[in-house]
């Protein structure tokens, strides 16, 4: 009688496993990305046309990753005068060289 009951067991679980796999993930309803234009808009708060460190501090990426924040904003700063312009927002910082 364990025998079956285990049999059925496994035999439910493996259909509940192929239904669930059958079906497709739920699409993402979340809102479109924002050009880094509309998003430096956002950042600056006082409509200045630069982001200083509060100002950046105040934004998405900050509540989202505190600790990246700094950093970020301090690898785009290129004329470290504590603002960032579009440009230098909308820029790339230069990627580290790994060590071979």
């Amino acid at each position: 009688m364990k025998s079956l009951t285990t049999v059925l067991a496994t035999l439910a679980l493996t259909a509940a496993f192929a239904v669930a796999a059958d079906e497709k993930p739920a699409e993402k309803t979340d809102k479109p990305k924002r050009t880094p234009e509309e998003a430096f808009k956002k950042l600056d708060a006082n409509s200045d046309g630069a982001v200083t460190l509060e100002e950046f501090k105040a934004g998405p990426l900050a509540k989202r990753a505190p600790d990246r924040a700094d950093a970020f904003f301090k690898s785009h700063d290129k004329d470290a005068d504590g603002k960032l312009s579009l440009e230098e927002y909308k820029a790339r910082p230069p990627k580290k060289e790994k060590a071979q």
